[in-house]
């Protein structure tokens, strides 16, 4: 179905130990019931590929089809506009303006001059930026948002949009995570980034409940029938470690959650090689820009390195394989370059007989995927989709 290429994988020999608990279930309560508020909320599609089945040898395929979240092309959608309302409310709280103070009351002016004066910022490679300046455009906040140099013009001006500063910092997506942390604290702005580390949990916490939506609405779309198996791709493993968290949530442990990475961006797999967190040095040279991550999340670390089955790293090569499947099938499903790591890793997987025994794959297999995002980039979409093979 896509042309086999070599990848890497590891078992993870930690899988099922116990360890903290990385979201608590309160904390998605709330998220769940403020998301769901929103205007314009809907569940996106649960769409099933039974050609991608009978291909890969399994019994069922389905696919979490994110592409239009909230007109924002991505999952991320439903992380970083929440965490920035949250963050909104308590420190207006904190500064005495308003005690109790709702998101609603917010998104229609209340408090706008005292709002306008929190700065809230980000690095992103593209998707997590649009979802934050979103967030600080409907709830007031000024947005200011830190890209590496690499970040394609289409997803720069795609944040703009939302009223955000788009500033641009050499070098890769973690040197922009840098200079955003350095510049928040000089500046006293607030970093809203769904990556994590020491001393920075509670932002991150936040965005990471925003993303089990996603899972959850996939279980309840799959009515009580669990997966064997769910292949999500990771950049820092934010939206891994809250997929596993859900998944654990509404079918207990038995889901085999396996992290999908770049090959040139592989933090979680060489983590998991190491035996700790462990950063990947270099330029992070992937087509897939919103992957290209080369140090795991703290928090997304502690889940996955106990929760994770299996973690792979595939080609760019086969992210663009699987982009033409999608838009050639019909239906037509539009995913992003980096929305196709996980079905990209179940092909590859699927067609090795090693592979394959080692992750379990049968013909009773039921696997769930995630289409993270959208043509986020249109023109770069059309040119991925549209190349002669």
């Amino acid at each position: 179905m896509i042309p086999e290429r070599p990848f890497r994988m590891m078992l993870n020999r930690r899988h099922g130990t116990p360890g903290v608990v990385v979201l608590p279930e309160g904390g998605f309560r709330r998220a769940r019931a403020e998301i769901t508020s929103w205007p314009g909320y809907a569940p996106t599609p649960l769409v099933p590929l039974p050609e991608v089945a009978l291909a890969g040898r399994v019994a069922e395929v389905q696919w979490k089809d994110e592409a239009e979240r909230f007109g924002l092309g991505s999952f991320k959608a439903l992380g970083g506009a929440y965490a920035v309302a949250r963050l909104l409310v308590g420190e207006l709280a904190r500064r005495g303006v308003a005690n109790a103070v709702t998101t609603e009351e917010l998104a229609q002016g209340a408090h706008r001059d005292a709002a306008r004066a929190i700065t809230v910022t980000c690095a992103t490679d593209g998707n997590h930026g649009r979802s934050v300046a979103r967030g600080a455009q409907r709830f007031g906040a000024r947005c200011v948002i830190f890209v590496h140099e690499t970040v394609s013009q289409g997803r720069r001006d795609a944040i703009a949009k939302y009223g955000a500063e788009i500033r641009v910092v050499p070098g890769t997506y973690d040197d922009a995570v840098r200079e955003a942390a350095r510049t928040a604290e000089a500046e006293n702005w607030f970093v809203v980034s769904d990556t994590s580390y020491e001393g920075y949990t509670e932002i991150p916490r936040d965005v990471m409940q925003g993303y089990r939506l996603m899972a959850e609405e996939a279980a309840e779309q799959l009515q009580g029938r669990a997966p064997t198996h769910a292949f999500i791709q990771a950049g820092v493993g934010g939206v891994a470690a809250a997929v596993a968290i859900q998944l654990r949530a509404s079918f207990g442990p038995d889901v085999k959650v396996v992290v999908v990475e770049p090959e040139k961006a592989a933090c979680l797999l060489a983590s998991a090689e190491a035996g700790e967190a462990v950063s990947v040095p270099g330029e992070l040279d992937t087509l897939m820009a919103g992957l290209a991550c080369g140090e795991p999340s703290l928090l997304a670390w502690q889940e996955l390195e106990r929760s994770a089955y299996a973690f792979i790293s595939v080609p760019d090569e086969s992210a663009v394989d699987v982009m033409r499947l999608l838009a050639r099938r019909s239906p037509k499903l539009v995913a992003g370059e980096s929305a196709t790591a996980g079905l990209a890793a179940l092909l590859l997987v699927a067609a090795e007989p090693m592979s394959r025994a080692m992750l379990g794959l049968d013909a009773q297999s039921r696997v769930l995927l995630f289409g993270t995002e959208g043509a986020t980039d249109a023109d770069l979409y059309a040119e991925l989709v549209d190349k002669p093979d």
